[in-house]
């Protein structure tokens, strides 16, 4: 098996023959690995692991909202019992309210059918959903150079043909989309082309956000090659309410007037609960039916309570609240974690790091000679002696890409405190001493998120 990570024997290896094509595809993935390291590795301090900061999580406010809600015997059962496919459509139009109030609209987005509109368990169902609904084994997806390496792991499981597209601090280049396009068409294999894919705002790994400027016209180049046959923009907008710096940026979404190209996704999972799993995609009309139905196979509906408690926090204000405490929180935590990192990687040669302006992770590139792999010698090094986790930023690439840098990390500030934030960059400053000690110097020029 071609795998991105040493693993050990397979306890029922001859049942492989009897599984799906599918199933073998989605051997291997990148996020059950990390878990898995995590789970070897619990003494460590955790830099690695994308979850939410406990501290924030809004007990009080759901607390508040299920007592409120099944107050009402009669109105509680209905629920408690199964809601519809694509979600109740008092709750989409209550959503749509607060996608327009992100989209800074005042007339609530009126002229967007609710039938455009579907809830979702997280997010990641809709990315899953949309890639069942549109790629065959052999169609491709182009993602910008570093993306969300759990999404790489689905289309894997698709069979998707993966294109990388370098994106720097501004996000995925224009001109780079262009001549992956130009490519592709040169190979005789645009028609296989079935979205692109891009995390607008803080993106999970890299923290960059896709400029104003850019936003148009990396739609305006998904629109002029959608000629002959329609290829999808899918934006992932899970970080996009964690902001803590800077004006906020329309949507590409907002940009497509059309509504034929933009597939958005966002999810409350950050901003709220990522137990409660509520997320909202909106769809172009030609897929409404395809991604309702497959998700009908799937769930007959996301979770009916949960939805009703997002839209309760919403109506009653809580919700915004509550955004404006996190943001103040992992605020405090972004800027510990630049700062520590500021002061103790200070003369380390060949090192670079992004500040975001949100979401929850600090990339971090070293020179191109200190691989940061699950199996290298720095990763074992800061895990055994120095006892400190980080996300390999390998991870973030195809897999099969030879050019993929295998010198950069993800540092995350979500789950940690201040304090266990600059004791794990302290650490981690010590394992990169380490390497850049032991290592000889093989310096080679990168181009990736700068």
């Amino acid at each position: 098996m071609n795998s991105r990570f040493q693993r050990g024997a397979q306890v029922y290896a001859g049942d492989q023959a009897s599984l799906s094509e599918h199933a073998r595809r989605s051997a291997d993935q990148a996020i059950g690995f990390l878990m898995q390291q995590a789970v070897e590795n619990a003494d460590c301090i955790s830099l690695a692991a994308g979850l939410v900061d406990e501290e924030s999580l809004p007990v009080g406010i759901v607390r508040e909202a299920v007592a409120d809600l099944l107050s009402d015997s009669h109105a509680g059962r209905r629920l408690l019992q199964y809601g519809i496919t694509p979600g109740p459509e008092l709750l989409r139009r209550l959503f749509r309210i607060n996608l327009a109030r992100l989209e800074q609209r005042t007339d609530e987005l009126q002229d967007l059918p609710l039938s455009h509109l579907v809830m979702t368990t997280g997010s990641q169902q809709l990315l899953s959903l949309v890639t069942q609904a549109l790629f065959n084994p052999g169609d491709i997806c182009l993602v910008a150079a570093p993306t969300y390496f759990v999404y790489i792991d689905v289309l894997q499981a698709a069979g998707a043909e993966i294109v990388p597209v370098i994106a720097d601090a501004n996000g995925m280049r224009p001109d780079a989309l262009a001549a992956a396009f130009a490519q592709i068409e040169a190979a005789g294999k645009l028609d296989r082309v079935k979205l692109v894919y891009v995390v607008s705002d803080f993106d999970n790994p890299s923290g960059v956000s896709i400029s104003a400027a850019r936003r148009p016209e990396l739609l305006k180049i998904v629109q002029e090659r959608s000629a002959d046959r329609r290829i999808f923009l899918l934006e992932d907008c899970a970080y996009r309410e964690l902001r803590y710096d800077g004006e906020a940026i329309p949507s590409i979404w907002s940009l497509d007037t059309t509504r034929e190209t933009v597939i958005l996704a966002q999810t409350f999972s950050k901003s709220f609960s990522p137990g409660i799993r509520v997320g909202m995609g909106v769809l172009p009309r030609c897929l409404i039916k395809a991604v309702t139905d497959l998700k009908g196979n799937e769930d007959f509906g996301s979770a009916h309570l949960n939805q009703h408690i997002v839209a309760h926090a919403i109506q009653t204000g809580q919700y915004a609240a509550h955004v404006g405490s996190v943001c103040e929180s992992y605020r405090r935590k972004r800027d510990a974690m630049v700062a520590t990192v500021e002061r103790e990687f200070a003369g380390f040669v060949g090192v670079s790091w992004f500040k975001p302006q949100g979401g929850m992770y600090v990339w971090m590139r070293l020179p191109r000679h200190i691989e940061t792999g699950f199996t290298s010698a720095l990763f074992h090094r800061a895990t055994q002696v120095d006892k400190v986790m980080y996300v390999p930023g390998e991870l973030s690439y195809p897999a099969n890409w030879q050019d993929r840098p295998r010198c950069e990390m993800r540092l995350s500030f979500g789950v940690q405190n201040v304090a266990g934030i600059e004791e794990g960059i302290r650490r981690l400053a010590s394992a990169v001493r380490w390497a850049l000690a032991t290592q000889s110097q093989q310096p080679q020029s990168q181009e990736t998120v700068r």
